[in-house]
Protein backbone atom coordinates (compact mmCIF):
# COMPACT_ATOMS: atom_id res chain seq x y z
CA UNK A 1 0.00 0.00 0.00
CA UNK A 2 1.33 3.42 -0.96
CA UNK A 3 2.16 5.99 1.69
CA UNK A 4 0.96 9.57 1.36
CA UNK A 5 3.99 11.85 0.92
CA UNK A 6 5.09 14.40 3.53
CA UNK A 7 7.38 16.62 1.48
CA UNK A 8 5.62 19.57 -0.18
CA UNK A 9 7.21 18.97 -3.56
CA UNK A 10 6.08 15.33 -3.53
CA UNK A 11 2.53 16.33 -2.49
CA UNK A 12 2.40 18.84 -5.34
CA UNK A 13 3.66 16.22 -7.81
CA UNK A 14 1.06 13.70 -6.62
CA UNK A 15 -1.71 16.30 -7.05
CA UNK A 16 -0.71 16.71 -10.71
CA UNK A 17 -0.77 12.95 -11.19
CA UNK A 18 -4.23 12.67 -9.59
CA UNK A 19 -5.58 15.40 -11.90
CA UNK A 20 -4.10 13.66 -14.94
CA UNK A 21 -5.57 10.33 -13.86
CA UNK A 22 -9.03 11.78 -13.27
CA UNK A 23 -8.96 13.55 -16.64
CA UNK A 24 -7.78 10.49 -18.52
CA UNK A 25 -9.99 7.88 -16.90
CA UNK A 26 -13.51 9.22 -16.20
CA UNK A 27 -14.83 5.69 -16.76
CA UNK A 28 -12.84 4.42 -13.76
CA UNK A 29 -13.55 7.43 -11.53
CA UNK A 30 -16.95 8.80 -12.62
CA UNK A 31 -17.92 10.52 -9.34
CA UNK A 32 -14.85 11.49 -7.21
CA UNK A 33 -15.63 13.29 -3.91
CA UNK A 34 -13.52 16.19 -5.16
CA UNK A 35 -13.71 16.94 -8.88
CA UNK A 36 -10.65 17.38 -11.04
CA UNK A 37 -11.57 21.06 -11.47
CA UNK A 38 -11.81 21.60 -7.69
CA UNK A 39 -8.51 19.84 -7.15
CA UNK A 40 -6.96 22.06 -9.82
CA UNK A 41 -8.20 25.20 -8.10
CA UNK A 42 -6.82 24.01 -4.73
CA UNK A 43 -3.48 23.24 -6.39
CA UNK A 44 -3.39 26.70 -7.99
CA UNK A 45 -4.13 28.41 -4.65
CA UNK A 46 -1.35 26.42 -2.96
CA UNK A 47 1.12 27.20 -5.76
CA UNK A 48 0.46 30.95 -5.42
CA UNK A 49 0.92 30.75 -1.65
CA UNK A 50 4.14 28.74 -2.01
CA UNK A 51 5.50 31.20 -4.58
CA UNK A 52 4.69 34.08 -2.22
CA UNK A 53 6.61 32.38 0.61
CA UNK A 54 9.61 31.84 -1.68
CA UNK A 55 9.60 35.52 -2.65
CA UNK A 56 9.33 36.59 0.99
CA UNK A 57 12.16 34.24 2.03
CA UNK A 58 14.34 35.75 -0.68
CA UNK A 59 13.47 39.24 0.56
CA UNK A 60 14.24 38.26 4.16
CA UNK A 61 17.56 36.73 3.10
CA UNK A 62 18.47 39.93 1.28
CA UNK A 63 17.43 42.04 4.29
CA UNK A 64 19.58 39.90 6.61
CA UNK A 65 22.60 40.32 4.32
CA UNK A 66 22.05 44.09 4.23
CA UNK A 67 21.78 44.14 8.04
CA UNK A 68 25.07 42.25 8.40
CA UNK A 69 26.82 44.63 6.01
CA UNK A 70 25.52 47.72 7.82
CA UNK A 71 26.43 46.23 11.22
CA UNK A 72 29.96 45.58 9.96
CA UNK A 73 30.24 49.18 8.77
CA UNK A 74 28.92 50.47 12.11
CA UNK A 75 31.31 48.25 14.05
CA UNK A 76 34.27 49.39 11.98
CA UNK A 77 33.40 53.07 12.58
CA UNK A 78 33.02 52.50 16.32
CA UNK A 79 36.34 50.63 16.58
CA UNK A 80 38.15 53.40 14.72
CA UNK A 81 36.79 56.00 17.15
CA UNK A 82 37.67 53.89 20.19
CA UNK A 83 41.22 53.25 18.96
CA UNK A 84 41.59 56.99 18.41
CA UNK A 85 40.23 57.70 21.90
CA UNK A 86 42.57 55.16 23.50
CA UNK A 87 45.55 56.79 21.83
CA UNK A 88 44.69 60.41 22.64
CA UNK A 89 43.83 59.60 26.29
CA UNK A 90 46.67 57.12 26.69
CA UNK A 91 44.14 54.52 27.79
CA UNK A 92 42.91 56.67 30.67
CA UNK A 93 39.95 54.79 32.14
CA UNK A 94 38.11 57.87 33.46
CA UNK A 95 38.31 59.66 30.09
CA UNK A 96 37.25 56.61 28.11
CA UNK A 97 34.18 56.13 30.30
CA UNK A 98 32.67 59.21 28.60
CA UNK A 99 32.43 57.01 25.50
CA UNK A 100 31.12 54.00 27.39
CA UNK A 101 34.55 52.39 27.08
CA UNK A 102 37.37 51.58 29.49
CA UNK A 103 41.13 51.49 29.79
CA UNK A 104 43.30 48.42 29.61
CA UNK A 105 42.74 45.90 32.33
CA UNK A 106 45.70 45.03 34.43
CA UNK A 107 46.78 41.52 33.67
CA UNK A 108 46.03 38.98 36.34
CA UNK A 109 49.14 37.21 37.57
CA UNK A 110 49.28 33.47 37.10
CA UNK A 111 49.17 31.44 40.28
CA UNK A 112 50.95 28.14 40.86
CA UNK A 113 48.68 25.10 40.61
CA UNK A 114 47.07 23.53 43.63
CA UNK A 115 47.74 20.08 45.02
CA UNK A 116 47.58 17.08 42.69
CA UNK A 117 44.99 14.65 44.05
CA UNK A 118 44.31 10.94 44.42
CA UNK A 119 47.53 9.44 43.05
CA UNK A 120 47.14 5.71 42.42
CA UNK A 121 49.13 2.90 40.82
CA UNK A 122 46.62 0.42 39.44
CA UNK A 123 49.19 -1.46 37.33
CA UNK A 124 52.86 -2.24 37.66
CA UNK A 125 55.35 -4.84 36.53
CA UNK A 126 59.02 -5.70 36.54
CA UNK A 127 60.85 -2.40 36.03
CA UNK A 128 57.74 -0.35 35.14
CA UNK A 129 54.80 1.33 36.83
CA UNK A 130 51.61 3.02 35.65
CA UNK A 131 50.39 6.02 37.66
CA UNK A 132 47.22 8.05 37.42
CA UNK A 133 45.87 10.99 39.40
CA UNK A 134 43.36 13.83 39.46
CA UNK A 135 44.08 17.45 38.63
CA UNK A 136 44.15 20.09 41.39
CA UNK A 137 40.84 21.62 42.44
CA UNK A 138 42.32 25.07 42.95
CA UNK A 139 45.27 27.27 41.97
CA UNK A 140 46.45 28.31 38.53
CA UNK A 141 46.06 26.36 35.31
CA UNK A 142 48.29 23.30 35.10
CA UNK A 143 50.86 23.27 32.28
CA UNK A 144 52.31 19.83 33.05
CA UNK A 145 52.90 17.29 35.78
CA UNK A 146 56.25 16.28 37.21
CA UNK A 147 56.58 12.69 38.46
CA UNK A 148 59.08 12.16 41.24
CA UNK A 149 60.35 9.23 43.29
CA UNK A 150 62.49 8.63 46.33
CA UNK A 151 63.88 5.47 47.80
CA UNK A 152 62.08 4.40 50.97
CA UNK A 153 63.96 5.84 53.94
CA UNK A 154 65.50 8.68 51.88
CA UNK A 155 64.38 12.31 51.88
CA UNK A 156 65.74 13.08 48.41
CA UNK A 157 63.14 13.26 45.61
CA UNK A 158 64.34 12.93 42.02
CA UNK A 159 62.43 13.75 38.83
CA UNK A 160 61.68 10.62 36.80
CA UNK A 161 59.09 11.78 34.29
CA UNK A 162 56.82 14.51 32.94
CA UNK A 163 53.23 14.23 31.75
CA UNK A 164 50.72 16.54 30.11
CA UNK A 165 47.75 14.32 30.99
CA UNK A 166 46.74 12.89 34.36
CA UNK A 167 48.57 9.61 33.87
CA UNK A 168 52.05 8.31 33.12
CA UNK A 169 53.87 5.05 32.58
CA UNK A 170 57.45 4.91 33.85
CA UNK A 171 59.72 2.24 32.40
CA UNK A 172 63.33 1.20 33.02
CA UNK A 173 62.94 1.72 36.76
CA UNK A 174 65.37 0.07 39.20
CA UNK A 175 64.16 -3.35 40.26
CA UNK A 176 63.90 -4.86 43.68
CA UNK A 177 63.96 -1.53 45.52
CA UNK A 178 61.17 0.04 47.50
CA UNK A 179 60.23 3.45 46.09
CA UNK A 180 57.71 6.15 46.92
CA UNK A 181 56.24 7.99 43.92
CA UNK A 182 54.46 11.34 43.88
CA UNK A 183 53.22 13.87 41.30
CA UNK A 184 53.57 17.66 41.30
CA UNK A 185 51.54 20.03 39.08
CA UNK A 186 53.59 22.83 37.51
CA UNK A 187 53.15 25.98 35.42
CA UNK A 188 55.14 29.14 34.72
CA UNK A 189 54.30 30.54 38.15
CA UNK A 190 55.76 27.57 39.99
CA UNK A 191 54.89 24.23 41.50
CA UNK A 192 51.85 23.05 43.38
CA UNK A 193 51.80 20.98 46.53
CA UNK A 194 52.86 17.38 45.86
CA UNK A 195 50.28 14.63 45.72
CA UNK A 196 50.03 11.79 48.19
CA UNK A 197 52.81 9.25 47.86
CA UNK A 198 52.38 5.65 46.70
CA UNK A 199 54.76 2.87 47.71
CA UNK A 200 55.88 0.31 45.12
CA UNK A 201 58.51 -2.39 44.58
CA UNK A 202 59.19 -3.01 40.87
Amino acid sequence: MATFPKAEAEIQSLAHEIRTGLQGHPDLYPSPPVTEEELGKALKVYTRAADAVTEQQAAVSHAVNVKHETLEALTDAMKRILRYAENVTQFDDASLKFLGWGGRRSGTSLEPPGQTRSLETPRRGEGWIFLNWKKPEDGGKVAAYKVQRREEGSEDWIDVGTALATEATLSDQPRGKQFVFRVVAINKAGEGEPSNGVLAVL
